[in-house]
């Protein structure tokens, strides 16, 4: 019995990730397309089911252990399936956010550096799904990978953060549209430290090796999250 409970619950994982997943995909598609009705419907209808899947969660997470008392990996497995749990409800949050300011963003003439946006939500949802799949199928290897891309989000976003404030220079009205375009990068750049976050406890599951406070000039190791 414990062993089906423990099943419908990394289901359900699953499907939150997938619709987080989807709400940072349908965010960017909206800003780069200059749909509105995509931002919107990631504001007033895809955050209420994120938010759904919240509380569920939680609940399944709850009751499995006050029920089953599962101990050892059984233990770990759901306390961590409530952590990535929270760790999903940012990542919708911050989905939320790039969808507001892309509705600020689409009614003003565009900014430059939009392609970067395109690549870094690109790496920044693989991450995601990556991530999860590492946790699922207790892949260190993959959750090592994860960690390894979380810098090349970074310089995509340091880029973005050089040409915006070029442009703050030189544009009237360019302040407010270059804080909304960083405001994006940043919320993708979160989403993809969360994502290490939650491979960096994975190697510690399957390996029991502590990755997040280690030096990042040690050879042979990525370079870890910033934290949540």
């Amino acid at each position: 019995m414990l062993t089906e409970k423990m099943a419908e619950l990394k289901h359900r994982l699953i499907e939150s990730a997938t619709l987080v997943e989807y709400m940072i995909g349908k965010s960017v598609k909206g800003l780069l397309e200059k749909d509105e009705k995509l931002l919107k419907e990631v504001i007033e209808q895809d955050e209420p089911k994120a938010n759904n899947f919240d509380r569920e969660l939680d609940e399944l997470c709850t009751v499995l252990i006050a029920q089953f008392e599962p101990v050892a990996k059984d233990l770990r497995t759901v306390l961590m399936i409530l952590k990535m749990n929270k760790d999903l409800e940012r990542m919708a949050d911050h989905a939320v956010n790039i969808s507001e300011s892309g509705l600020f963003l689409i009614a003003r003439p565009q900014l430059n550096p939009l392609e970067d946006i395109r690549g870094m939500a690109k790496a920044t949802s693989s991450m995601l799904r990556n991530s999860i799949d590492a946790f699922i199928h207790e892949d260190a290897r993959l959750a090592r990978d994860v960690c390894e891309h979380d810098n090349i989000v970074d310089e995509i976003g340091e880029r973005i953060l050089a040409e915006t404030t070029s442009f703050i220079r030189g544009e009237h009205d360019g302040v407010k549209r270059s804080l909304n375009l960083m405001r994006i990068a940043h919320n993708l750049e979160r989403i993809a430290d969360i994502s290490t976050n939650i491979c960096e406890e994975v190697i510690y599951i399957v390996e029991g090796k502590d990755i997040k406070h280690h030096k990042p000039e040690d050879p042979g190791e990525p370079e870890p999250g910033k934290g949540i």
